[in-house]
C-alpha cells in the first residue's frame, strides 16, 4: 500500500482517456484541422525562435496525432498524469491528503482543454516547468545552484514562456533567506521589458504567453490557475509539514475521492457537448461519410446551421433531399447553402457542399478564407488538402503543386500528396479519376460573379452546363421548396422535359 497513489494516477489517466476518446473526440479532430505541422527546418525555427517555442513545438507535434481521436486522447491522458505525478513530487508529500490534492492542477488543465481554443502547448509548458523544478530541487543548496538558477531564467523562459515563473516559485527558500533569490524575478521582468522592444509580438503576450491559447489577446486564466495551484499546494504542504494523518491511506483515499467528485463534476458541467455535436457533423462532411450522416440524423435531428447544412448534403448525395426535405429540421435557405461567413469554422462544411455540386471556384474561395481566419495565424492541413484538389480540378497545376509539396512534409498527409502529385498536368488521368474527373465535368463553363449569396440562377446555370448533375437538381428543387417558388419549380420541370 506504500505506492497506492500510483493506482489513483492510473484511474485518473483512464478517466481522461475515456472522456476524450468517447465523449470529446471531435474536439480533438477540430484541433488537428487548424494546424499544419511540417517536418521542415524553416517551420521549426519560426516556432522555437519565440519565447515558449519549445513547448509550442511539442504541442503542435502532439496535436497532429489528434487526427486519430484515441491516439490524441492517450497523449492527453499521459500528459495530465505526468503533471499530477510531478505535482506530487513538488509537494514532497506522497501520503495523507496531499496525495488527493495533487490532482487539482491536472484537473484544472483538463478543464482548460475543454475549450476548443486551448492549445496543447500550454500543457507542455506546465509539464516542462514542473520537470525543471524537480530537477533543480535535487541540487544541493549553494553558489552552484544559485548560479544555475540565474542562468536558467532566460533558457526556461525561451523554452516554455512566462509559465516558467512557477518553477522559481517552487524553488523559493524560507522567506528569511530569500532576498537574494527573489532578485531572479526582477531580472526576469527586466528581460521581458527588453524583449518587448525586439520581438515582433505584443508585450502582453510576453507576460502571459504567446501560444497557450488560440486567441492572441486573451489570457488563459485556467492555465495560469493550474500552474499557480502547484505553488499554492506546495506552500501549504510546507507550512503544514508537521501535521501527519494517523491513517495516511484513509486520508489519501478521502482526499482523492473528494477531488475526483468535485473536479470531475466541474469537468462534466463545463463540457460543451453542443459544440461536440456540431464538430461531429463537420467531421462527417470532411471525410464524406454520407451513410453515417443519415444514420446520425435519424437518431437525433440537428438543429444548428452546420448540422442542417451537412444533413442536407448527406440527403442530396443519396438522392433523397427533395423527397425528405421536410422530414428534418430546416433553417430556410440558410440551412441549404448558407451565406459566406468570415470565421474559420462555418465556411468549411458549406464549402464541401459547393465542392460536391461542382462550384469549385466558390469552394476554393471559402476554404482559403477560412484558413486565413484562423485566429493564431496557423495553416490548416485540411484546407491545404482541399486547396490542392480545387486547383488541380481547375487546372492550376503549379498552385496545386505548392500545396502538395508542403503536404509531403507532414506525417499523415504525405502519402496522399505523393499519390496526387503525378496527376498534375496529366489530363487523361484526371478525366478518368472518379472524383476529379466527375467534378471537372460538372463545373461551370462560364464565369459569373459570386458575392457570398447563392441564387437560383447559379444553380440553374450549373444544371444547364451539365444536365447529369443530379446534385444540382436536388439543391435547386429544394431551394424552390424552401422559398415557396412554385413558378420557378414549374419552369424547371418544363426545361427538364424539353431536354
Amino acid at each position: 500500500m506504500k505506492h497506492i497513489h500510483y493506482i489513483y494516477t492510473l484511474l485518473f489517466g483512464v478517466a481522461v482517456l475515456l472522456f476524450f476518446g468517447l465523449a470529446y473526440p471531435h474536439h480533438l479532430h477540430y484541433q488537428e484541422q487548424f494546424q499544419l505541422f511540417l517536418f521542415d527546418s524553416t517551420y521549426v525555427w519560426d516556432i522555437i525562435k519565440l519565447p515558449g517555442g519549445i513547448s509550442d513545438l511539442l504541442g503542435r507535434f502532439s496535436t497532429q496525432f489528434f487526427l486519430y481521436a484515441w491516439v490524441g486522447a492517450l497523449i492527453i491522458a499521459v500528459l495530465l498524469s505526468a503533471v499530477q505525478l510531478l505535482t506530487l513530487l513538488s509537494l514532497r508529500q506522497a501520503q495523507g491528503p496531499w496525495c488527493g490534492l495533487s490532482f487539482v492542477p491536472a484537473f484544472l488543465l483538463w478543464l482548460f482543454l475543454l475549450d476548443e481554443n486551448a492549445l496543447l502547448g500550454g500543457v507542455w509548458a506546465v509539464l516542462l516547468t514542473l520537470l525543471a523544478a524537480c530537477l533543480f530541487s535535487h541540487l544541493s543548496d549553494g553558489w552552484i545552484r544559485r548560479i544555475l538558477l540565474i542562468a536558467a531564467i532566460p533558457v526556461l523562459y525561451w523554452m516554455v514562456g512566462p509559465i516558467c515563473v512557477v518553477c522559481f516559485l517552487l524553488l523559493s527558500p524560507h522567506p528569511r533567506h530569500s532576498v537574494w533569490y527573489y532578485s531572479v524575478f526582477v531580472l526576469l521582468a527586466i528581460m521581458l521589458v527588453i524583449l518587448a522592444y525586439y520581438l515582433p509580438v505584443p508585450a502582453n503576450n510576453l507576460w502571459f504567453g504567446i501560444h497557450y491559447y488560440r486567441y492572441p489577446t486573451d489570457i488563459p486564466v485556467l492555465l495560469w490557475a493550474a500552474s499557480l495551484s502547484v505553488f499554492i499546494l506546495a506552500l501549504a504542504a510546507r507550512l503544514l509539514s508537521h501535521w501527519n494523518s494517523s491513517d495516511s491511506i484513509v486520508a489519501a483515499l478521502c482526499s482523492f475521492a473528494l477531488v475526483a467528485i468535485g473536479m470531475g463534476g466541474l469537468v462534466w458541467k463545463n463540457s460543451n457537448f453542443k459544440a461536440e455535436k456540431v464538430m461531429h457533423y463537420d467531421f462527417m462532411a470532411r471525410h464524406q461519410q454520407w451513410n453515417r450522416i443519415l444514420e446520425t440524423i435519424n437518431i437525433e435531428k440537428p438543429n444548428n446551421q452546420i448540422g442542417v447544412t451537412v444533413q442536407n448534403l448527406g440527403l442530396a448525395m443519396h438522392g433523397m433531399l427533395t423527397k425528405h426535405l421536410f422530414d428534418y429540421n430546416q433553417n430556410g435557405i440558410a440551412g441549404l447553402l448558407p451565406d459566406f461567413g468570415t470565421d474559420a469554422i462555418s465556411p468549411l462544411p458549406t464549402s464541401e457542399a459547393f465542392y460536391q455540386l461542382g462550384m469549385i471556384t466558390v469552394a476554393q474561395r471559402m476554404v482559403f478564407e477560412a484558413q486565413e481566419a484562423i485566429l493564431d495565424f496557423q495553416k490548416s492541413g485540411r484546407c491545404y488538402k482541399r486547396l490542392a484538389q480545387t486547383n488541380l480540378i481547375l487546372g492550376n497545376y503549379e498552385v496545386a503543386r505548392k500545396y502538395l509539396t508542403a503536404l509531403q512534409k507532414t506525417l499523415f498527409y504525405r502519402e496522399w500528396a505523393g499519390e496526387t502529385l503525378p496527376l498534375l498536368g496529366d489530363e487523361k488521368a484526371i478525366a478518368k479519376h472518379p472524383e476529379y474527373g466527375r467534378l471537372r465535368q460538372m463545373a461551370y463553363k462560364d464565369d459569373f460573379y459570386f458575392g457570398g449569396h447563392v441564387t437560383p440562377d447559379m444553380l440553374e446555370n450549373l444544371l444547364a452546363s451539365n444536365a447529369g448533375n443530379r446534385l444540382a437538381y436536388e439543391y435547386l428543387v429544394a431551394y424552390y421548396m424552401l422559398t415557396g417558388d412554385r413558378e420557378g419549380y414549374a419552369n424547371l420541370l418544363r426545361k427538364m422535359n424539353q431536354q
